[in-house]
């Protein structure tokens, strides 16, 4: 479950993160841990799929971790700069592990974040549909 919410938190921006938030009960108060702080990962790749791993090239990442003032501690990795982004994931994160505040969290932030996600990959695969070639004609041609 918090597998989901983090990596729906991670791929949305801030605008769309903090609009989700002006339906949701607010956000209870934190402290700063560590960052928000930007910095570089580096990537690895396989050629094919199963081959031996190489550094592909680096990647710009924020992270953050908060803590709330009942000690529940909430962590973000997003990628890009989004200070902000980082920031209002590490403390959905935290709120989203109180039992009390998950489902109000879930109704209002990411259930509705994972809706657009699913039509967004849906209107790109059928973009992607409309350009497939079916080869079937012409091996019945011959």
């Amino acid at each position: 479950m918090r597998r989901r919410w983090m990596g729906l938190l991670a791929r949305a921006d801030a605008a769309t993160i903090a609009a989700r938030l002006a339906e949701a009960p607010a956000l209870p108060p934190h402290i700063r841990l560590r960052g928000p702080e930007t910095g570089l990962v580096m990537t690895r790749g396989r050629q094919g799929g199963d081959g031996a791993p190489f550094n592909l090239g680096e990647m710009t990442v924020t992270r953050c971790s908060v803590r709330l003032e009942d000690g529940t501690v909430g962590h973000a990795y997003v990628a890009g700069r989004d200070a902000r982004q980082a920031e209002l994931a590490a403390v959905l994160d935290a709120a989203l592990q109180d039992p009390d505040r998950r489902p109000a969290l879930l109704a209002a932030v990411i259930e509705p974040l994972a809706a657009a996600e699913a039509a967004r990959t849906a209107r790109e695969a059928a973009k992607a549909a409309a350009t497939r070639v079916e080869f079937f004609t012409m091996a019945t041609m011959r």
